[in-house]
C-alpha cells in the first residue's frame, strides 16, 4: 500500500514549499494539485471561457487534458503536451483557477485524476480538500495553518522579492476573501479533516514547519 498524506490548509500557509522540503526529505513524490488547478484556470482563459459561468465550464471541461510528470525531481504540470509549468502562476490565471475550481464537475475530474496517481505511488498532496476528499482514508493527515495576518506578511514579502509591491492592506484584504470563498463554497470546501493534526506555523520558522509534519508522517506510518 502506498504511503499518502494528505496537506491541507488556506492560501499563504506554505503548503507547497513545505510539502517539496517533507516529501524530498522521505524520498517521495510531491504533488501541487493546485498546480492543477491552475492549469484549468490557464486553459479556461485560452478558451475564452468565463470561469464563474458553472454551465459554460461545465460543458468545456472534457476538453480540458491536465497531467503531471515528475522530471529531474520536480513537478511539471501539462495542458495536453505543453509544459504550462511557468504560465501558471500569474494573478489572472489564479483567480481563474479560483472561481473555477467551485464547480462539481472541475473537481470531479481533478479528484478522479488525483487519486489515480496516489493509487500507485508513495505520494504526499497537498490542496484544499485532500483529507476531506482525495486521501480520505490516509492515516497521516496534515492541517497547516498560520493567521491571516501572518500568511499576508509572508505573501507580502515574497511579492516585493518578485518585484509587486502591493501594499500590505490589499494582500490581507485578498487573502480574508480568499479564505471566505474556499470555505463557503459549496462543492468539498476547505476544513480541517477530524483526524487531522493541526500544525499552526504561526510562530514556526520554515524548519521547524517541516520537523512538525515529519514528525506527524513518521509517528503514522512507523518510518
Amino acid at each position: 500500500m502506498p504511503i499518502n498524506i494528505a496537506i491541507d490548509g488556506p492560501v499563504g500557509a506554505g503548503k507547497s514549499s513545505i510539502s517539496d522540503s517533507v516529501a524530498e526529505r522521505l524520498g517521495i513524490l510531491h504533488l501541487d494539485t493546485g498546480a492543477m488547478y491552475r492549469a484549468v484556470g490557464l486553459a479556461l482563459v485560452r478558451m475564452g471561457v468565463d470561469p464563474s459561468d458553472e454551465a459554460a465550464v461545465s460543458s468545456r471541461i472534457g476538453e480540458v487534458n491536465v497531467s503531471v510528470r515528475y522530471e529531474d525531481g520536480k513537478q511539471h504540470t501539462y495542458l495536453g503536451e505543453e509544459d504550462v509549468t511557468g504560465l501558471i502562476r500569474t494573478a489572472e490565471v489564479s483567480a481563474a483557477a479560483s472561481s473555477a475550481s467551485r464547480w462539481p464537475a472541475v473537481r470531479r475530474a481533478m479528484v478522479a485524476a488525483q487519486q489515480r496517481m496516489a493509487a500507485e505511488t508513495d505520494m504526499l498532496i497537498d490542496g484544499r480538500d485532500i483529507g476531506t476528499v482525495v486521501l480520505k482514508d490516509s492515516p497521516a493527515k496534515i492541517y497547516l495553518t498560520a493567521s491571516a495576518e501572518e500568511r499576508a506578511r509572508r505573501r507580502y514579502l515574497q511579492n516585493l522579492e518578485a518585484g509587486d509591491d502591493t501594499p500590505y492592506e490589499k494582500v490581507l484584504e485578498a487573502l480574508n476573501a480568499r479564505d471566505y470563498q474556499d470555505m463557503h463554497r459549496e462543492t468539498d470546501p476547505l476544513r480541517r479533516a477530524e483526524d487531522a493534526v493541526l500544525v499552526d506555523t504561526t510562530e514556526l520558522n520554515y524548519e521547524e514547519s517541516v520537523e512538525a509534519i515529519l514528525r506527524i508522517v513518521e509517528q503514522a506510518y512507523g518510518i
